[in-house]
Parts: C-alpha cells; sequence; structure tokens
C-alpha cells in the first residue's frame, strides 16, 4: 500500500518555519515586560556622583564623560520605556564611573609618592649638607 503526504504530516514542517517569528514575538514580549532598571539608575548615578567627588573630572576627563553620556541616555531610554536599553546603559555608566575614580584614585597616589620621594630626595640633600 502506498501512502501519501497527509495535511497532517505538514503541520511540523509549518511550525519549523513559523518558529523563529514565535520567538521573536515572545522575545519582545519579554522586553516589554521587562520591570523599570530603577535601582541600577541609582546606583549608575551613586558610582557617577562619588567619581566626581574623587575628583575623576580633572584626573580622568574622558571616562568622566562617557559615563556621564551613558546615564544621560539611560534616562532618555527610562523615560521612553525602553527598560531594556537604560539597564545596559546605566550599567556601562556606573562601569565608566568607577574606572574613572579608579584612574582618579591612582593619579593621587601616583602624586604622594612622588610627593614622598621628593621630600625625601630633600631629607638626603639636607642631610649630606650637615658637617659630620
Amino acid at each position: 500500500m502506498h501512502s501519501y503526504p497527509t495535511e497532517t504530516s505538514r503541520v511540523p514542517q509549518r511550525l519549523r518555519r513559523s518558529l523563529p517569528l514565535v520567538l521573536s514575538v515572545l522575545l519582545l514580549a519579554a522586553c516589554a515586560g521587562m520591570p523599570p532598571p530603577t535601582a541600577q539608575m541609582a546606583l549608575a548615578s551613586a558610582a557617577v556622583n562619588s567619581a566626581v567627588a574623587a575628583g575623576a573630572v580633572e584626573m580622568a576627563p574622558a571616562e568622566m564623560a562617557l559615563s556621564r553620556e551613558k546615564l544621560r541616555r539611560a534616562q532618555t531610554a527610562m523615560a521612553a520605556e525602553d527598560h531594556a536599553t537604560a539597564l545596559r546603559l546605566s550599567q556601562q555608566a556606573q562601569a565608566d564611573a568607577q574606572l574613572a575614580e579608579a584612574k582618579a584614585e591612582a593619579e593621587k597616589a601616583r602624586r604622594s609618592a612622588q610627593a614622598l620621594q621628593e621630600a625625601g630626595r630633600a631629607l638626603r640633600e639636607e642631610m649630606a649638607r650637615q658637617p659630620k
């Protein structure tokens, strides 16, 4: 007996063709249902403020500018209810601010070490001038 393809044998093939579409719709629905990343936005803002207080504006201006720009873009995305973008940008802004703060602290430490070396050199010179 010869079997012919029936309508039901084509269903899996149709399902396979429509699977990417179904997955895309589910992904979009998941993104749309994402809660606003308010805690992450607060962390990013605090990191920027901490970096400013550490002197990063003067000692790591490129990183600070990048951090502030990403935070601004995250705030714009948040207002547009694009929560996935807001989350991503606020995480990047936080990382950039932390990098700026670390660079500022490293520069302060370098300057402090340089001042101590200079003081030590001056002390050695003064001691060398003293009569023995």
